[in-house]
Parts: C-alpha cells; structure tokens; sequence
C-alpha cells in the first residue's frame, strides 16, 4: 500500500469522526483545548486501535463483524442520535447541552466512529501489510480531522443560528451516519 493510499483511505475514515466532531462544537459553542485534545485523542486513538484489532482478528473473527459490524455502529449511532434529538426537541431554555467530550458518550462516538475502521484491519491482514505505520497515521489524520471539525463546529454555532439547535443537529448527523453505515452494509 502506497503513502497516498494510505492516506486517502485515512481521510475516509477520519470523514465520520470529523462530522461528528463538527456537530459537537456547534452544541459546544465555546470549545476548550482540554475538549479538543480529549475528543481528538479518543477519535484518533479508536481509529488508530480498530484496524489493529482487526488486523489480529483476522480470520477467526473476520465473518462475524462483516457482518455484524454495521448494525453495531448503527445501533450506536441510532442510540446516541435519538437521545441528542430528543433532548434538542424536549429542553428547557435554561438547559446547556451535554459535553459530548466526556463519559460513555465520548466512548460511544468513539466506537461508533471508528467500527469502519475494523474492516480496514481485515483487508490490511488479508493483504499481509504490516499494520502498525497504517494504524499510527489513520490514528493522526482521524486525531487532526476531529480537532479541526470541531473548531469548525465552534465556528458555524457562533456565527450562525445552528447554535439554537445544536443537539437536534448532532442527532440528525449521528442518525444520518448511522443510516449511511446501514445502507452501505445492506
């Protein structure tokens, strides 16, 4: 696999995560380093974590999250996304949004960003390419596709009325991921 290769399919799994991330800094509206490095680090990291895991899964798992694969992601995109949409659609004025960038909820978008990932694991196994200069650099270009969806994030809801509607936004774009997942799957 070539450096450009690589790199292409990088930018392609980075694409949810940075989606993801852009939908967290509209619901954010003011974005901390700390929130940055943290949802940066568990996307990258997770991105970076799930090609290993299928490289070494290789055969012995390899049909099982073929083919169960998408409906994990989906479920947990569908799980996170209605929740983000309910609360934007039932809040009080007074209420703040939730930190996307803490708790299950990191971990959640962590896994539910990255399964795709799984699937590059196989093919790298299935391929013989050694998996550890892949995994570090999907690893990087999904940790700088977070950090700078989610300044974009910041951006649009501060300088648009997104804002208002953040959570229902991020539930619509994690329900649209997830239907994307779905419909490539089946």
């Amino acid at each position: 696999m070539s450096l450009v290769e690589l790199l292409a399919v990088s930018v392609a799994l980075a694409m949810d995560a940075f989606a993801v991330a852009i939908a967290a800094g509209v619901a954010l509206k003011v974005v901390t380093r700390r929130q940055t490095f943290r949802l940066a680090w568990h996307f990258g990291l997770f991105q970076a974590a799930m090609p290993v895991i299928g490289w070494f899964g290789g055969l012995l798992v390899r049909d099982y999250f073929l083919r169960f694969g998408h409906w994990i992601a989906f479920a947990l995109l569908l799980y996170i996304g209605g929740h983000m949409l309910w609360e934007g659609l039932h809040h009080d004025e007074d209420d703040t949004c939730q930190d996307p960038t803490v708790g299950s909820r990191l971990i959640m978008l962590s896994v539910a960003t990255s399964i795709d990932a799984l699937a590059v694991g196989f093919t790298l196994a299935m391929l013989a390419v050694p998996i550890w200069f892949p995994a570090a650099v999907i690893g990087v270009v999904a940790f700088c596709f977070t950090a700078a969806g989610l300044h974009l994030g910041m951006l649009l809801g501060c300088q648009t009325r997104l804002g208002q509607h953040a959570e229902v936004l991020g539930g619509v774009v994690l329900l649209g991921i997830g239907a994307k997942i779905l419909w490539q799957a089946l």
